[in-house]
C-alpha cells in the first residue's frame, strides 16, 4: 500500500503564515490586473509544498484475523426441559460454520451457576467482556450469546461497551408458564413457643392470576404443619411455629399450577432461629448438703432461667394450729406446683430428694407423666438413693434408666468419660475432658451411689466403671440420673475442679430437646460451593444418604467418620434451590443460594431482556425452534441479520511489517520548478 505523507522542513505555523501571506499577495495581484500574478502565486504554492516535505510512504501489511465470541449459557434454568441438547446442538453447528472462515478466531466462554451467598443471577455480558478484554473493539466481528434469555446483567443499550453485532440464539419454546413461590420477608429470630411471622408470594406467570389460589405446604423440621390457601399474586403473611431453641428449618411448597414449565422455584426453605424467653426450672431440694447451695447459685447466675427453689423439711402430717403470720416457714404449694403448673416447667430437677411421706404418690405419678409426655427430669442422687427412702420406690421408678444396688462408694475416683459418652453430644469433647486418658486434669469425687442400668446410655462412670450420669429417652421426654451429690467439689475448684457449669447446661439443653445436643440427628450446611452433610449417632457405623438436588437429579454419599458419634460427607452444589438429604431414617433440608435467587425469579425463555441491545447493535433474536440460524460475513454498513442468518462484521484489520519513504519533491526539482515560474511571471511582465 502506497499513501502520501508529509515531513515539514519548518514547523507547520511557519508554513499556515507563509500561506497566508502568499494568497493575500497573489489575491491582491490578481485583483489589480498585475501581469504574471498567477505565475507568481504558482511559484508561492511549489515552495510551500516543498517546505511540507512531501514524500511516498510504501507500507507491507499483513492482515489481521477478526474475533467472534460465543458465550454459552449453563446456568440453572437451562437444565429445563430440552433446551440444553438444543443449545449443545445450535453450539456445534455455529463453530462448525465459523471454522470454515479462515480469517476468524473464535473465542469461547461458558455461564454457570453460582452456588455463593451473592445473588448475582445470570451474568452473560460478563462472561463476554471477559472473553474480549484483550481483543483490540477494530477486530472485533460480533458476538453470539446461546441462552434462554434470563440474563441479569444486561445494560442498557446506550451503556453496553460491544461496538459490533450482538445475536441472541435462544433455547426453549414462546408462551411458556410457570408458577413460583417467593419468601418476601421472613423473621430470622422468635421467641419459642410463639409464632414467627413471614410473607409469602405464589406467581403463575404466563397465566391469569386474577382470583386463583394455591395450596402451600408447611413444615418445620421435617414435621408437617398442614397447608395454607395463598392468593395468587398476592402477598400474604403467614405464622410458622417456633417448637425449640436453635434452628428451626421451615420448608414451604406451593402445589402444581396448571400449567409447569419446572418444580424448581415451587418450594423455599429458610431458618428461624428460637430463642427462649426464660427457662423455667423448678429444683426441690430434700437433704441439705453442700452442693444445695451450688447448685442454686449456677441456676440463678443464669439470666435466661426461670427459677422456683423449695427445700422440704416438714411432713404434711406435721401441722399445728399456729398462726400462718407466725410460721418462720412457710407452707409448700406442692399441690399448685406438682398438679396445676407442673406442665409449665421446662425442666424438673430433684436434688438428694429422700421420699419421706411428703409428697403424696399422686404427685410422682404426675411427675413420671410429665416426662412420658415430654418434659425433662434431672436426679441428682446422694446416700439417700441407695436406702429405703429412695425415689425409685415411688412411681418415678418407670421413668428412671438406673435403679440402686443400695451400696455407696466412698472412695476418691475422677469421673470418666465412656466409650458412649466420647460420643455423646452432651459429653463429647468437655473442658479438659479426659477421655481414657488415667492423667485426668479433672478434680476428685468422693461418694458414688451404686446403681444398674436398665435403660438408657451410661455416659460417664466411676470406680470400676459404675454407671455415675445415665441419659435415657421415655416416650416424648427425657431423663437424666447424676449418681453422686459431690458435683459440688468442681465448682469450689477441689485438685482443679472441673466442667460442672458446661456439663450441666449440655444437660438442660439435652433434657429440653435441643438440635444442638441430639444423639442422633441429620444436618447440612452449604459453604463455599459445597453441601456437607453430618449424621450424628450412637451406632459404630452410619449408612449412605441421599441426596435430591433441586432439579430432581439424585446422589448417594458415603459417610465418612469424623469423630467419636460424627459421619461426614461433602459434594460440589451447581444448582441454587432447595436440597434433600435421607438415609432412611432422618432426612433434612438445605438451600443453597440467597433466600430468593434471581437464576429462578422467572425460568421461561424470553427474548424481551437481551432484544433491546441487540438490535441497537445490528444483531437480531433467534429463536432454536424455527432453526439454527446460518452464519455470514458483512463489510461495516451493511445489514447483519437476517430472518434465518447472523451476518459478522468483516474488519479488515492488518498489521504494518514494513515501510518505506520516498521524497515525493527533491529539493533540486522544487528550486528548478520555482525558478522557472518566477522566470515565466518576469517574461509575462515584460510583454
Amino acid at each position: 500500500m502506497t499513501r502520501l505523507a508529509f515531513d515539514p522542513h519548518v514547523p507547520l505555523v511557519l508554513i499556515a503564515i507563509l500561506a497566508l501571506a502568499a494568497l493575500g499577495l497573489t489575491a491582491y495581484a490578481l485583483y489589480a490586473g498585475a501581469r504574471g500574478a498567477w505565475a507568481r502565486g504558482l511559484a508561492f504554492a511549489i515552495l510551500l509544498f516543498a517546505l511540507a516535505g512531501p514524500m511516498l510512504v510504501h507500507e507491507n501489511h499483513v492482515p489481521l484475523p477478526d474475533v467472534v465470541a460465543v458465550v454459552m449459557d449453563r446456568s440453572q434454568s437451562m437444565g429445563i426441559g430440552d433446551r440444553l441438547p438444543q443449545s449443545e446442538k445450535a453450539l456445534a453447528q455455529i463453530r462448525k460454520e465459523l471454522a470454515g472462515q479462515p480469517d476468524l478466531i473464535v473465542r469461547q466462554a461458558e455461564i454457570t451457576t453460582t452456588t455463593s451467598g451473592e445473588n448475582n443471577g445470570t451474568e452473560a455480558f460478563a462472561a463476554l467482556n471477559a472473553a474480549l478484554a484483550d481483543v483490540p473493539p477494530a477486530r472485533i466481528a460480533g458476538a453470539i450469546l446461546i441462552t434462554d434469555g434470563e440474563v441479569h446483567d444486561a445494560p442498557p443499550p446506550e451503556q453496553m461497551g460491544l461496538k459490533a453485532p450482538l445475536h441472541v440464539v435462544i433455547a426453549g419454546q414462546r408462551g411458556e408458564r410457570d408458577r413460583k413461590l417467593s419468601i418476601v420477608n421472613a423473621a430470622r429470630f422468635a421467641i419459642v413457643g410463639q409464632a414467627a411471622q413471614m410473607v409469602v408470594r405464589v406467581d403463575d406467570f404466563g397465566g391469569d392470576e386474577s382470583g386463583a389460589v394455591a395450596d402451600v405446604s408447611l413444615s418445620v423440621d421435617g414435621h408437617a404443619l398442614g397447608s395454607r390457601s395463598i392468593p395468587i399474586g398476592k402477598d400474604t403473611s403467614i405464622a410458622v411455629p417456633v417448637t425449640h431453641e436453635g434452628e428451626n428449618i421451615v420448608e414451604l411448597a406451593a402445589a402444581a399450577g396448571p400449567a409447569e414449565l419446572t418444580l424448581q422455584n415451587n418450594r423455599a426453605v429458610v431458618t428461624v432461629s428460637g430463642v427462649r424467653d426464660r427457662l423455667r426450672v423448678l429444683l426441690i431440694s430434700g437433704q441439705p448438703h453442700a452442693g444445695e447451695r451450688v447448685w442454686r447459685n449456677l441456676l440463678k447466675a443464669d439470666p435466661s432461667v426461670d427459677l422456683v427453689h423449695f427445700t422440704i423439711l416438714r411432713p404434711p402430717e406435721k401441722q399445728d394450729g399456729t398462726p400462718i403470720d407466725e410460721l418462720s416457714l412457710i407452707a409448700f404449694p406442692t399441690r399448685e406446683l406438682f398438679s396445676d403448673k407442673l406442665s409449665s416447667f421446662d425442666l424438673v430437677i430433684f436434688d438428694r430428694y429422700g421420699e419421706q411421706g411428703i409428697l403424696p404418690m399422686i404427685y410422682f405419678e404426675n411427675i413420671a407423666q410429665y416426662v412420658e409426655q415430654g418434659g425433662a427430669l434431672l436426679l441428682s442422687s446422694g446416700p439417700e438413693f441407695a436406702g429405703p427412702t429412695s425415689t425409685y420406690r415411688t412411681p418415678l421408678a418407670g421413668v428412671l434408666p438406673a435403679q440402686p444396688t443400695g451400696e455407696i462408694v466412698t472412695q476418691g475416683f475422677k469421673p470418666q468419660v465412656t466409650t458412649l459418652g466420647q460420643a455423646h453430644p452432651v459429653t463429647r469433647d468437655l473442658p479438659q475432658s479426659n477421655g481414657d486418658n488415667v492423667a485426668a486434669s479433672w478434680g476428685r469425687w468422693f461418694r458414688l451411689i451404686g446403681a444398674v442400668p436398665v435403660s438408657g446410655q451410661t455416659v460417664m462412670s466411676g470406680p470400676g466403671g459404675k454407671p455415675l450420669l445415665v441419659l435415657d429417652n421415655v416416650k416424648k421426654g427425657r431423663v437424666a440420673e447424676l449418681l453422686s451429690d459431690q458435683a459440688w467439689l468442681w465448682a469450689r475448684g477441689f485438685e482443679g475442679g472441673g466442667p460442672q457449669a458446661e456439663l450441666l447446661r449440655r444437660l438442660a439443653h439435652w433434657l429440653m430437646k435441643e438440635p444442638e445436643l441430639e444423639a442422633e440427628s441429620l444436618s447440612a450446611t452449604v459453604t463455599e460451593g459445597e453441601i456437607v452433610v453430618t449424621r450424628r449417632s450412637m451406632a459404630q457405623s452410619a449408612a449412605p444418604v441421599t441426596l435430591t438436588m433441586p432439579s430432581g437429579k439424585t446422589m448417594t454419599l458415603t459417610m465418612e467418620k469424623a469423630g467419636p458419634g460424627i459421619w461426614r460427607a461433602a459434594t460440589k452444589v451447581s444448582e441454587l434451590g432447595l436440597y434433600r438429604i435421607s438415609d432412611g431414617t432422618l432426612s433434612t433440608v438445605t438451600a443453597a443460594g440467597p433466600l430468593n435467587p434471581k437464576e429462578v425469579a422467572d425460568m421461561r425463555a424470553t427474548e424481551e431482556i437481551l432484544k433491546p441491545d441487540a438490535q441497537a447493535h445490528g444483531g437480531g433474536v433467534h429463536w432454536l425452534a424455527d432453526g439454527i440460524p446460518g452464519v455470514r460475513r458483512v463489510v461495516p454498513g451493511q445489514s447483519a441479520s437476517g430472518s434465518d442468518w447472523i451476518g459478522l462484521r468483516r474488519n479488515g484489520a492488518y498489521r504494518v511489517t514494513s515501510l518505506t519513504q520516498q521524497p515525493l519533491l527533491p529539493a533540486w526539482a522544487a528550486l528548478l520548478l520555482i525558478v522557472g515560474s518566477l522566470l515565466l511571471a518576469w517574461r509575462m511582465e515584460g510583454r
